[in-house]
């Protein structure tokens, strides 16, 4: 008896279909009766995003989604009322405004008019026209959200934060990228440091102020006493705070990756106060700190030595620095160095001797290391990937 694929179960089928990509998810559907009702059981379409153009009025578009249990949505271009998503798809997991130029508060209002307890994530970045006025909505109809993302929405103001701090208690991820009007007052409302007004938002794990110029050292005060269970703080481009607001940072011991990217008033002293707390950090990243020399390597096997991650881009280090950091970095699997104009063959040496477990290192711009530092380098035995430059030395690339 000859079997083919079109006496497989439905079940079987669907398993199938589950692998494939969402291109050929949906043709599958096409092909037969048989198939569409397969493909349209919800395990094929199981965490798939539905991106989506809304141009213009499709009446099965939302029912169609809703059958095979898509529940997480990104619109693409939006050319009618979000309002039109949201009683399309009354159990929303996840909304990607993301780059929804046209958004305004006016439209965001119209939209979230009642609760709506299934969505957990809100991407809103670079919808510049959005106000504190929508964030006051999103607090009062969006109760059970866990990630917001703001980023480049620089009509945000201080005010916006003491309305997420009043009613989103559940909030994990905050993104406030480039919100140049939030300043200290508005990271001491999502602290809890004015219970009077707003609890908090005190089960925050991931953070981003990158690019928040207003921010000083009492804003790492507030998050030291506040958001305890932080796990990620994202801080780059913060010109404000100083190597004192390290110390604030020291104690925290959920916090397991730190950015300071690009922070020009935090140097060796900073890493020295980090070093001297109870901090266990995996992921480090001081690239473009210019007053991060090799002093700080000293502090880092000291006090930092379980990172994993560490990211040293353009600090003036030199393999005096690498000769004081690689004996205690047992754990350290990525080594960011580039443009470290200082590092020789030497250093790359010491890297080669120590770093047995590197699996990425970034070399750009190191303009004084020769092929003999590059043969060393390309011998360890986990090593993945090697920046060079615009490209990438793979494992299968590497010098013999």
């Amino acid at each position: 008896m000859e079997t083919h694929i079109s006496c497989l179960f439905p079940e079987i089928l669907a398993m199938i279909f589950s692998y494939l990509d969402v291109r050929d998810k949906g043709r599958v559907a096409q092909v037969c009766t048989a198939w569409r009702d397969a493909s349209y059981h919800k395990s094929v379409w199981r965490g798939v995003e539905a991106k989506l153009h809304l141009r213009r009025a499709n009446p099965s578009l939302f029912p169609s989604l809703q059958a095979r249990g898509i529940r997480r949505v990104q619109i693409l271009s939006l050319r009618r009322s979000l309002s039109y998503v949201i009683q399309g798809m009354p159990n929303i997991e996840s909304l990607n405004l993301s780059g929804c130029y046209n958004l305004t508060d006016n439209g965001l209002g119209h939209a979230f008019v009642q609760e709506i307890p299934s969505l957990k994530v809100l991407n809103l970045s670079l919808c510049k026209q959005i106000t504190d006025s929508s964030l006051g909505r999103i607090a009062q109809y969006l109760k059970n959200l866990e990630v917001l993302e703001l980023g480049g929405c620089s009509n945000i103001t201080n005010t916006g934060l003491l309305l997420i701090a009043w009613g989103l208690h559940r909030l994990k991820s905050l993104n406030l990228r480039s919100c140049r009007h939030v300043s200290d007052v508005g990271i001491g409302h999502l602290a809890g440091m004015t219970r009077s007004a707003a609890e908090g938002c005190l089960s925050l794990e991931y953070l981003t102020l990158q690019d928040c110029q207003k921010l000083t050292d009492l804003s790492l005060k507030h998050i030291s006493k506040g958001l305890t269970k932080l796990k990620v703080l994202n801080l780059s481009f913060c010109g404000g705070i100083s190597d004192a607001g390290m110390i604030h940072l020291s104690h925290m011991t959920s916090l397991w990756s730190l950015n300071l990217r690009s922070c020009d008033n935090i140097s060796d002293t900073g890493i020295m106060h980090l070093a001297m707390g109870t901090l266990r950090l995996s992921g480090l990243d001081v690239s473009f700190c210019d007053k991060i020399g090799d002093q700080s390597l000293a502090y880092i096997a000291q006090g930092l030595y379980q990172l994993k991650s560490l990211s040293l881009c353009s600090c003036h280090i030199s393999d005096d620095g690498i000769n004081r950091m690689v004996r205690q970095m047992h754990e350290l699997r990525t080594l960011n160095i580039g443009q470290c104009v200082r590092i020789t063959d030497k250093g790359l040496e010491l890297i080669a001797d120590h770093l047995t477990q590197l699996t990425g290192i970034d070399l750009y711009g190191c303009t004084k290391i020769t092929k003999r530092g590059l043969e060393r380098i390309t011998q360890l035995p986990c090593l993945k990937v090697l920046n060079l430059g615009l490209w990438q030395m793979t494992e299968s690339e590497k010098v013999r």
